[in-house]
């Protein structure tokens, strides 16, 4: 649908554009140039329905880090009792590529709608109040307690296909149980993607 949305847009004509801009709320013209619908791929959009675990292995350059973003913060502007868990490799990573990277939470989004960071308690909070905490995969003792309503991680890189289908299913498991979403990331060489 996207796409034909758009080359019918790269075909039309002056005044079939300026037809249709009437047509659109002032609202909606605003935030066009931050719907992730419109300028994503489909293939990096979040599956439809009543899910648990959304599994994405993709190698260098697929954009996992924006889609990881671009699904916390959708979470995020739809619910203000969201609790979301960012699990980065290490709380450096956590910050430097999911908050703060030129993909990250504070560089996607309408300006007006982006979160703020909160270093000293590791919190991403956006303006209707729904929060991100900053966690390491190093320390996952630091998960246990706090109750979250979604979670995304980066699975640690590597070429191991069977370890991700271990990790999915042990996941799957749990956000079963909890009730929640979990988006995990993992960046997979091509020669292991061939053996799936």
């Amino acid at each position: 649908m996207t796409d034909g949305w758009l080359n019918w847009l790269a075909e039309a004509s002056d005044e079939q554009i300026a037809a249709l801009m009437k047509r659109i709320p002032e609202q909606e013209i605003e935030q066009w140039p931050y719907d992730w619908k419109v300028w994503g791929r489909g293939s990096q959009q979040a599956p439809a329905g009543d899910w648990r675990v959304w599994l994405v292995m993709a190698g260098r350059g697929f954009g996992k880090t924006r889609l990881g973003a671009e699904w916390v913060r959708k979470v995020a502007e739809s619910n203000p009792d969201a609790r979301i868990a960012l699990v980065g490799a290490s709380l450096h990573e956590a910050r430097s590529v999911m908050v703060e990277g030129e993909s990250g939470l504070l560089s996607i989004g309408a300006p007006w709608q982006r979160p703020s960071f909160e270093s000293s308690v590791r919190r991403v909070v956006w303006p209707n109040g729904a929060q991100a905490y900053l966690y390491s995969a190093g320390e996952p003792e630091s998960l246990r307690g706090p109750q979250h309503s979604h979670a995304c991680r980066p699975i640690p890189k590597g070429n191991d296909g069977q370890r991700v289908a271990h990790h999915a299913r042990h996941v799957a498991e749990r956000q079963r149980a909890r009730h929640q979403q979990y988006a995990a990331i993992y960046s997979l060489a091509r020669r292991s993607m061939d053996r799936w």
